[in-house]
């Protein structure tokens, strides 16, 4: 199996440039409308540039899947599939937003009475099949999922509240360019990233790190050892816009485009005995687990194989897409306690591929550059120095609720240990999977608050390409005798292969 071959559709890029070609609009480069700008203000220009704050960027959506800690198996299914459906909806709204700013400038209500207000309608009417689908399979649907259907239109330049992020909106002159060209727009529709997405490794204090979910090993005395588990980075070219985990029997239910290593048949249509009999990219024929992330791309015009594709340029995520020069794939033990046994088809995801609208509470991503990487950046992308290579890394949950493979919100079942090491009640250490990938990146051009040919992860539309959206995917498939020797392995402090 290799790159996927969906529907093909018109990039969201060529529609978004054509249809705002005539109101290019300034303050960072999002090509906005004002949500409040007056009818009886004289200088409309003025009204699409003096307050960011009243400025809509993109649609904020409740996340609906991460409320649903408690559906039951038969249901999960059609919950799934509901779920993805709203991405979809998200989706098309944002395209909505981002090709409609003609009529947005002369209406100061568009962007309610033509674009939330309906996708409200829309939700609801999805929520009250989720409502239905649960009930009917004997459990009890959150109360709150009514509250869920409103989405708001997201200001350009606020973080999200306590969030924690510094700086994380858009910069530059706040003027209109004039000549129907936005600056920022490097083959996206001006979706991101802009230069307050970047920051120079040098200005990032070392072991400045502080998301709720660090980076730091778990253990160095109860289960001191180490497992390298070797398994290229896509010399098979294996991509895909599916998210197996999250939306199963879904085409291009991520709507951006993976890298995997190791399983090779990770599709949204495989089922566990598919994933079982796969063939594998890892050195040990042992291990057929899936590793996958969103892919990194330079916006730099290229034409990828994917550029009119769903998940590709049909969806924003355009330019050359680059091959990790190395990929790390290491298991460690826990500090307090020996650790146990993975179950076979365990899945886990690190980080939130939706964090700039959910916020931090579940972001675990960082990126740093080869010889500095005491110096993590959270909520921005680096730019190293010549010689040196950047690196993002992500370290999984290494405590195990003991029954599930999976959970209703596919987080539930796993959690990260305490400072201490200790797991949550109820929970057993298992290996903690860290995910080391190093890329030679071209580094951006970064002029007057303008950046040219940025790189920037893979995201979901409306996420505008920030760094703190990276995240990272699991499914173990390692047999009996592998797993049982990687956990030998950490509980006996050696260094493995």
């Amino acid at each position: 199996m290799g790159r996927n071959t969906r529907k093909r559709r018109m990039p969201l890029a060529a529609k978004a440039v054509a249809a705002s070609a005539a109101l290019a609009l300034g303050g960072g480069g999002l090509v906005w409308a004002n949500f409040y700008a007056s009818a009886h203000e004289s200088d409309p220009s003025q009204n699409r540039t003096k307050s960011t704050a009243a400025q809509v960027a993109t649609i904020d959506c409740p996340d609906v899947g991460q409320q649903l800690s408690n559906v039951p198996g038969r249901a999960r299914g059609e919950v799934d599939g509901e779920l993805a459906s709203m991405d979809q909806q998200i989706t098309d709204a944002y395209l909505r937003l981002i090709t409609t700013r003609q009529a947005q400038a002369g209406d100061a209500q568009y962007v309610q009475n033509a674009i939330l207000g309906p996708l409200k309608d829309r939700r609801k009417v999805l929520l009250d099949r989720i409502k239905l689908e649960i009930n009917r399979a004997g459990g009890q649907a959150p109360g709150n999922l009514d509250g869920l259907a409103s989405c708001s239109g997201r200001p350009a330049d606020q973080p999200q509240p306590n969030d924690g992020q510094n700086g994380d909106g858009q910069s530059g002159d706040g003027q209109d360019q004039g000549d129907g060209q936005d600056p920022n727009d490097n083959g996206n529709g001006a979706a991101g990233p802009f230069a307050d997405d970047f920051v120079d490794i040098n200005d990032v204090q070392p072991n400045s790190r502080n998301l709720p979910n660090g980076l730091a090993a778990n253990g160095r005395s109860g289960s001191r050892g180490t497992f390298t588990t070797k398994c290229g980075v896509n010399e098979n070219n294996l991509f895909n816009s599916d998210n197996v985990i999250v939306a199963p029997g879904v085409g291009n239910g991520a709507h951006h485009m993976h890298d995997y290593v190791g399983n090779q048949s990770n599709t949204a249509f495989a089922g566990d005995d598919d994933l079982g009999n796969a063939d594998t990219s890892c050195q040990n024929q042992g291990d057929k687990s899936s590793y996958f992330w969103p892919v990194l791309r330079v916006q730099d015009g290229t034409q990828e194989f994917d550029a009119n594709d769903q998940g590709g340029g049909a969806e924003g995520n355009v330019g050359k897409i680059l091959k990790a020069s190395q990929a790390e794939l290491r298991f460690v033990g826990n500090k307090r306690s020996k650790v146990v046994a993975m179950p076979k088809f365990l899945r886990i995801i690190t980080g939130d591929a939706k964090a700039f609208t959910n916020g931090l509470t579940n972001a675990n991503t960082s990126y740093s550059c080869t010889g500095f990487e005491d110096r993590q950046a959270t909520d921005k992308y680096v730019l190293c120095p010549e010689g040196s290579q950047v690196v993002r890394t992500s370290n999984f949950q290494s405590c195990w609720d003991g029954q599930n493979i999976d959970s209703a919100n596919h987080r539930a079942h796993v959690a990260f240990a305490g400072a201490d090491g200790n797991c949550p009640n109820g929970f057993k250490a298992i290996p903690q999977l860290q995910v080391r990938l190093v890329y030679d990146v071209p580094t951006p051009t970064i002029e007057n608050g303008q950046v040219k040919n940025p790189y920037a992860v893979d995201s979901f539309p409306e996420q505008l390409h920030k760094p703190i959206t990276d995240h990272n995917d699991f499914i173990n498939v390692m047999d009996e005798s592998l797993m049982n020797k990687v956990v030998k392995c950490l509980n006996q402090g050696k260094n493995c292969t």
